[in-house]
C-alpha cells in the first residue's frame, strides 16, 4: 500500500470565501476611539496606537474589536478585522428599536437601553451612538452610567444585547405561542 501525499490546503493564507466575502461590502464600520499608548522599554518609550471599531450590517448584526499597532491605520485595520470575526445577531423590533429595556455592565461601565417609539431617533452619546448606527437601530434612548471609558461602554452595550429576547424567543422557551406571550386576546380564545 503506497501512501498518498495530501494536497496542500488551498485556503492557507487566502481570505475565506463565502460568508465573509459576501458581507464585507455591505458592512458599515465606525471608529469609536483611537488612543495613543506607550510601552516603556530599556531605551525609552515606544509609542503606538490603540483603536476600537464597531462593525454592523444595519439589520441587526454587530461586532466590536480592538487593535494595537505602531500606526493608526494598521490599528484600525486590526480592530476592524477582529470586529468582523466577532459579529453577533441582535433581535430588533420592527427593524428600528429593541424589544425591551435592558441594563448591563462591563467593568465599571454601565449602560441602560430603553426602547423608544418611532420618530424618536438615537438619543445616545459618543460610543453608544456609533454602536446603534451600525446595528441598524433608529429609535432608542441610551444612558451611560459609571465609567466613560469607550471600551467599557461598547462592551457593556454588547452585554446588554446578549440579554435581549424577542417575543418569539420567550414563547419558545415557555412552550407557548407568541400571541400568548404578548397577551393578545384573539389567540387566547382559541386555546381555551
Amino acid at each position: 500500500m503506497a501512501e498518498q501525499k495530501k494536497a496542500p490546503r488551498e485556503h492557507k493564507g487566502k481570505p475565506r470565501e463565502g460568508r465573509d466575502r459576501e458581507e464585507g461590502s455591505e458592512l458599515q464600520e465606525r471608529l469609536v476611539a483611537v488612543n495613543r499608548v506607550s510601552k516603556t522599554v530599556k531605551g525609552g518609550r515606544r509609542m503606538g496606537f490603540a483603536a476600537i471599531m464597531v462593525v454592523g450590517d444595519g439589520r441587526g448584526r454587530i461586532g466590536a474589536g480592538t487593535g494595537k499597532a505602531r500606526e493608526v491605520p494598521e490599528a484600525i485595520k486590526k480592530a476592524t478585522d477582529q470586529a468582523k470575526r466577532r459579529m453577533v445577531r441582535v433581535p430588533l423590533r420592527d427593524a428600528r428599536t429593541i424589544h425591551h429595556d435592558v441594563e448591563a455592565r462591563f467593568g465599571a461601565g454601565r449602560v441602560r437601553l430603553r426602547a423608544a417609539p418611532a420618530g424618536t431617533g438615537i438619543i445616545a452619546g459618543g460610543p453608544l451612538r456609533a454602536v446603534f448606527e451600525v446595528l441598524g437601530v433608529h429609535d432608542i434612548v441610551a444612558k451611560s452610567l459609571g465609567s466613560p471609558n469607550p471600551y467599557n461602554m461598547v462592551k457593556a452595550a454588547l452585554e446588554a444585547f446578549k440579554l435581549m429576547e424577542s417575543p418569539r424567543m420567550v414563547a419558545g422557551r415557555r412552550g407557548r405561542r407568541v400571541n400568548e406571550v404578548l397577551g393578545r386576546k384573539n389567540d387566547a380564545k382559541e386555546t381555551a
